[in-house]
């Protein structure tokens, strides 16, 4: 691979996850140290940057160094199969995490299975997920009451649902028959 093409790749990376974001070129440059006009010869590929440099950069967009450059990953194509799934069960609650655990990665989505009077969330649970969260599901079979902030909102198979996932919530399953449904959380911006 030649120099120009290692830049312009590492340079469109930068870029996509800036972007991804919701950074400005100034917001990365006050995030990171390294200076707007440096950033921008970067992401057109006509610079190549120092590895110092490369690690202020990922530091900027909360990855390490290998993370940016992607040298933790062995394609960039991953296919987890059924049986590849991790999945945890708690009560009458089944996840089942359908993307595998990548570095950088900014959203998951998980197959979740509640049995009649199930809810996903009680002592013990993991925290809420981080500020700026959004999460989306989709009802696959049955139906699902989301409880948040308070509200109650039902939803009917094939209903979907987007919220700010870092406040208060859970889904039950307040029906006499199993419900599924399918989860996607997308990581907020992080905060420093």
């Amino acid at each position: 691979m030649s120099t120009a093409t290692q830049n312009g790749a590492v340079g469109e990376r930068v870029r996509a996850l800036r972007e991804a974001m919701d950074l400005s070129l100034r917001d990365l440059a006050v995030r990171s140290g390294v200076s707007a006009p440096m950033l921008s010869q970067v992401e057109r590929g006509e610079t190549s940057p120092t590895l110092a440099v490369a690690g202020k950069i990922a530091s900027g967009l909360d990855l390490s160094l290998s993370q940016l450059l992607r040298l933790d990953e062995d394609a960039h194509v991953v296919v987890t199969t059924r049986r590849q799934r991790r999945s945890r069960r708690r009560g009458g609650h089944r996840v089942e995490e359908l993307t595998p655990p990548l570095p950088g990665q900014r959203a998951d989505m998980s197959m979740h299975v509640l049995d009649p009077g199930a809810e996903t969330s009680g002592v013990g649970d993991p925290p809420m997920h981080e500020p700026g969260s959004r999460e989306t599901a989709v009802v696959l079979e049955g139906s699902l009451t989301l409880v948040i902030d308070g509200e109650r909102r039902l939803l009917a198979e094939g209903d979907s649902v987007t919220f700010d996932a870092d406040l208060p919530h859970r889904f039950t399953n307040e029906t006499e028959a199993p419900t599924r449904f399918v989860a996607v959380v997308a990581a907020g911006l992080r905060r420093g």
